[in-house]
């Protein structure tokens, strides 16, 4: 339901935005998606860290789940970020279907879910502030603060909460 209301709320009542005229719509899909794949990684790093500890399989099946969950999220955030850039996060399932024996991939899986969660905060949070960003100007200004009507950052704050459900429901479910 609040998916329906979300399309309907963006198709129907975000404005253009001066610079990018509609093209703005697309924040709301690229946004959240890439959120939730942060977040996805950032699980994935959870579970794997609780598989170490304990040797419990079912947290190695929650961390490649959310990895799995992740890498989708993040190619459609990289394909949503393509109308005005480019990028990528593949290696982790990569490295994981090359592993065959079932202790070795899901050790091996879980340190680099660990170790490549590090570079998350400034791969998305620092690196932006530093140099040149692909995003645009009238959404995110030069000094990095967000830069729009109070109408589209409450749709783009719901449609963020919408795409966090989501994950939280695939997650929930089963193969």
């Amino acid at each position: 339901m609040l998916t329906a209301a979300l399309i309907a709320a963006i198709i129907f009542f975000v404005p253009p935005v001066k610079g990018l005229g509609d093209l703005v719509k697309i924040i709301f899909f690229h946004v959240p998606t890439a959120w939730v794949s942060v977040l996805a990684f950032f699980v994935s790093a959870i579970w794997a860290a609780k598989f170490l500890r304990t040797g419990d399989f079912s947290f190695d099946e929650l961390s490649a789940r959310s990895a799995r969950l992740g890498f989708i999220f993040v190619l459609m955030a990289t394909a949503s970020g393509a109308i005005f850039s480019k990028l990528t996060w593949g290696a982790y399932l990569t490295l994981r279907a090359a592993v065959t024996d079932e202790k070795a991939r899901a050790k091996v899986s879980a340190v680099y879910s660990l170790l490549s969660v590090l570079t998350v905060p400034f791969l998305v949070f620092i690196l932006p502030r530093m140099y040149f960003s692909l995003h645009p100007t009238p959404v995110i200004n030069s000094e990095g603060k967000l830069d729009m009507d109070t109408e589209i950052l409450i749709v783009l704050i719901a449609a963020v909460i919408d795409a966090t459900l989501i994950f939280y429901q695939l997650m929930k479910m089963r193969r």
